[in-house]
């Protein structure tokens, strides 16, 4: 016998029983800016085969939504559980607007730290304060450079192998934010509307020797119904092709790091992004074009259901509760402000991945986007019906600097001054000025065309999704639940005081 083979056998003994299971792991990749722009949502036009193969073995939803269209407020959401008016990143955390959760909201990686689960995040975090959003091993534009954290994705594989290697023997979260397809003409325009020549071995550009770019030409891509079908359009569109291909060709390799280590069977893995894509009616916007997301969940303890298409309404709200579930992590009791204690609106989708659900209703909550953009909107999606309030309707909805200097965006100003056809479903000025309340069939008007709120042959449909959103501000402690034509006053009753301002 060898000498090693004695001491475990005795080990087995004294135990009792087999070795015990593998911990659970969470890894969660994350999209910026990303849509369904992927054959696994039947875009045909591009390909996508790690997420194609991702999404074989995953429960694809249809109905997924993020619940603020805007990147640091939704990835703030993500990480609490609690919509951007409740955890306080109303807008983008960097430089000028500053947006931060409030200090004493308890948010994922700190509740995981606390259970013991070691916390990584690789790329885009963009969320703050640190205090809030503590990670053990973290490589993002805090410390590194956007660009090589999140769109170099040979920097990216080397960073998870380090993750994953590590002698640390706690189950882990690990948290992947691509910084790809994320428009970067305002940023790094040297490298193209979507940073899609970073890394492609012109001269300049650099090297990402991982990355085999994808070109794709304007007539082939798909033109989703949102965005108008114009050349410059359709150029920028295949520019974030090749972006999204860069992504896809980084999440294999992310995969097969964690093949490589060993933790693919004991490793919960979701795939989605954080709001819209950046064109018209997409990011910034709560319609469902800019809301809808992609979104992939595949389970080692599910195989059962992988491939399987379900219709049920999740939102982002819910993976953190999805994850707390899988971690087997109670949420705690405690309060942000004052003695009302915080609950969760959201719950945990792991009943998806055993059989499909009844769920059909997803909320949606948004109040800036760049400091200067001040459109507060909420919205309800049930069933087919959604329903968005504007509470500033009476102003022109904002551009973000991002999407202005786009060549979407700028063809499309040009078209409208020139008075020439802009093909696309809306006018500018539609575009801008919005009636109060919207509501849209999204069954019968998927284009969302079409507002039913003043059709008194849906007033009952109308009354009870502002019923439904009413009590959801209410729930999550939304400081606009008042407004526009009422001040809250939460020491007077009824607490909504009119301000008699003739709106």
């Amino acid at each position: 016998m060898r000498p090693w083979v004695l001491p475990l056998l005795l080990g087995a003994l004294r135990t009792g029983g087999p070795p015990p299971a593998p911990a659970r792991n969470v890894l969660l990749l994350l999209a910026d800016d990303g849509g369904f722009e992927s054959g696994a949502y039947n875009n045909s036009a591009i390909r996508t085969p790690n997420l194609d193969a991702l999404a074989r073995r995953s429960v694809v939803f249809q109905n997924a939504f993020t619940s603020v269209s805007s990147c640091s407020p939704s990835r703030a959401s993500i990480l609490t559980g609690l919509p951007q008016h409740q955890n306080g990143m109303y807008g983008l955390h960097q430089d000028v607007h500053h947006f931060n959760s409030f200090d004493s909201v308890r948010s994922l990686p700190w509740l995981l730290g606390q259970a013991r689960v070691r916390t990584g995040i690789i790329g885009k975090k963009h969320v703050g304060p640190e205090a809030v959003y503590p990670f053990d091993f973290a490589y993002t534009e805090e410390n590194s450079s956007v660009l090589q954290v999140g769109r170099n994705i040979t920097r990216i594989k080397a960073l998870v192998r380090r993750f994953l290697q590590s002698q640390d023997e706690r189950p882990f979260f690990l948290y992947v934010a691509f910084h790809d397809p994320h428009r970067c003409g305002h940023s790094q325009p040297q490298y193209g509307a979507f940073c899609e020549k970073f890394g492609n071995g012109e001269s300049g550009m650099g090297w990402i020797p991982d990355w085999k770019p994808q070109l794709y030409r304007p007539e082939q891509v798909q033109v989703p119904h949102f965005v108008p079908d114009t050349p410059a359009a359709r150029a920028d569109l295949a520019a974030q092709y090749t972006t999204i291909g860069r992504m896809d060709q980084g999440i294999g390799l992310v995969l097969e790091e964690l093949r490589r280590a060993g933790f693919h069977n004991s490793t919960l893995v979701i795939y989605t992004s954080d709001n819209g894509i950046p064109f018209p009616s997409g990011r910034t916007n709560l319609y469902r074009s800019g809301t809808a997301e992609p979104l992939l969940i595949s389970s080692p303890e599910h195989t059962e259901r992988w491939g399987h298409v379900s219709q049920a309404f999740a939102s982002l709200l819910d993976l953190t509760p999805t994850i707390l579930d899988w971690f087997s992590v109670p949420y705690p009791s405690y309060s942000i402000f004052g003695t009302k204690r915080v609950r969760l609106t959201g719950k945990s989708l792991l009943p998806a991945l055993e059989s499909e659900q009844p769920w059909a209703t997803a909320f949606s909550s948004q109040s800036h986007h760049e400091v200067t953009m001040y459109y507060p909107m909420r919205a309800v999606q049930h069933q087919q019906f959604r329903l968005i309030h504007n509470l500033n309707y009476k102003m022109p909805f904002p551009i973000d600097q991002d999407f202005y200097v786009s060549p979407t965006f700028q063809d499309l100003l040009n078209r409208s001054r020139a008075g020439q056809p802009t093909h696309w479903n809306k006018t500018l000025h539609q575009y801008y000025y919005r009636d109060r309340w919207e509501l849209f069939d999204c069954s019968r008007d998927p284009t969302e065309s079409q507002n039913l709120a003043p059709d008194p042959r849906y007033a009952s449909v109308l009354q009870q999704l502002r019923t439904q959103l009413l009590k959801w501000q209410w729930d999550t402690g939304d400081p606009w639940v008042c407004a526009p034509d009422a001040v809250l006053e939460e020491k007077l009753s009824p607490p909504c005081r009119p301000l008699h301002n003739e709106l």
